[in-house]
C-alpha cells in the first residue's frame, strides 16, 4: 500500500510538471538549478552586476526589468547600459530630469530599433525613481575607426572625443579566448583589428561603470552576453583596474530542454539564464 502511495506521489507530480510551461530556468556555475531569489541574493551582495542579455529575447528584457525593480526596492541602484553611447549622456539625462520628450530624446540620442520594446522601460523606471542611468559604450564611430585603423586610428580625435572613451592606451591582450574565438569565427574575412573594436566597448563600458559607481551601491549593467560571458571583456577590464571589486555576472543562452545544462556552458557566468527557445523574439 506504501508503495502505492509512492507512485500515485510521483505520477501526480509528473502530471504537474507536464502541466507547466516555464520560459526560463537559472543555473549556477556548477551547473546546479537555482532560484531567481538565489540570483537577487547575490545580487544585493555585489558592487557590480553584469547582465548578459540576447538582444532579441523577451524574457531576457522582462528579468532585467524585474531584478532592477527588486534591487531597487533593497537599496541604492546605479543602472548603465551598453546600448547607450557615452556622447549620449547629456540628452540621456536630460530625459531623466524631464527637461525634454521621448519625442526629443528620439530625435537627438543614437538609440537602437528595439529601444522602445526592450530598454525603454528600463530608462523610465530610473526616470520615476531618480536612478541615475549611465550611456556607458562607446560612440560606435569610434569602435568602427579602431576595427579599421587599430587602437592608433584613435589618436588623432580631440580631447572632447577622447572623454567618451576609455582613458588611452587601453590593456589589451589579444589571446583572451573570447577575442581568439571572435577571430575564428570570422575565418576569412577578420582581421587583427577586429577583436581590438570589441576590447574598446569592454574597456569603455568597465571605465563608465568605475567612473559613476555610488558608494554602498550596486552598479546594474544591461549588455549582451558576449561582452561578460566566461569572466571576460567588461569583468576582466573591471577586474584589472580594481581586483578585489564585488562581480556577479550574469548569461543567457536560449535552448529546448530547461532541466540541464551542457558542462561547457556551466562557467559561462555565476548565473545562467536558460530560456525556451521558442520565446517570442522583439525583433
Amino acid at each position: 500500500m506504501k508503495k502505492y502511495g509512492i507512485l500515485l506521489t510521483l505520477f501526480f507530480g509528473f502530471c504537474l510538471w507536464a502541466q507547466d510551461k516555464p520560459s526560463y530556468q537559472l543555473f549556477n556555475k556548477k551547473g546546479q538549478k537555482v532560484s531567481y531569489g538565489k540570483l537577487l541574493k547575490a545580487a544585493a551582495k555585489s558592487e557590480v552586476v553584469l547582465f548578459g542579455e540576447y538582444h532579441n529575447n523577451a524574457v531576457s528584457h522582462w528579468l532585467e526589468l524585474e531584478l532592477t525593480k527588486d534591487l531597487a526596492e533593497q537599496g541604492k541602484v546605479v543602472l548603465g547600459a551598453e546600448m547607450l553611447e557615452a556622447d549620449n549622456q547629456r540628452q540621456l539625462d536630460s530625459y531623466l530630469n524631464g527637461e525634454i520628450t521621448q519625442k526629443q530624446l528620439d530625435s537627438t540620442a543614437r538609440l537602437w530599433p528595439n529601444y522602445k520594446t526592450d530598454y525603454k522601460p528600463l530608462v523610465d523606471y530610473a526616470k520615476e525613481k531618480q536612478l541615475s542611468f549611465i550611456a556607458t559604450n562607446i560612440p560606435r564611430r569610434y569602435a568602427s575607426i579602431v576595427s579599421k585603423k587599430g587602437f592608433e586610428g584613435l589618436d588623432d580625435l580631440t580631447a572632447e572625443e577622447k572623454s567618451w572613451i576609455a582613458p588611452l592606451p587601453i590593456a589589451y591582450d589579444s589571446n583572451l579566448p573570447g577575442y581568439l574565438e571572435m577571430m575564428k569565427m570570422m575565418g576569412d574575412h577578420t582581421s587583427p583589428n577586429m577583436p581590438k573594436a570589441q576590447a574598446i566597448k569592454d574597456a569603455t563600458m568597465a571605465y563608465f561603470i568605475l567612473k559613476n559607481r555610488q558608494a554602498d551601491s550596486v552598479f546594474l549593467h544591461y549588455n549582451g552576453t558576449y561582452h561578460s560571458d566566461n569572466f571576460e571583456g567588461i569583468s576582466w577590464y573591471l577586474k584589472k583596474a580594481q581586483p578585489e571589486l564585488k562581480i556577479t555576472t550574469i548569461s543567457t543562452i536560449e535552448q529546448a530542454d530547461l532541466k540541464k545544462i551542457a558542462p561547457e556552458n556551466y562557467t559561462k557566468a555565476d548565473y545562467i539564464l536558460v530560456i525556451d527557445e521558442d520565446v517570442t523574439k522583439t525583433y
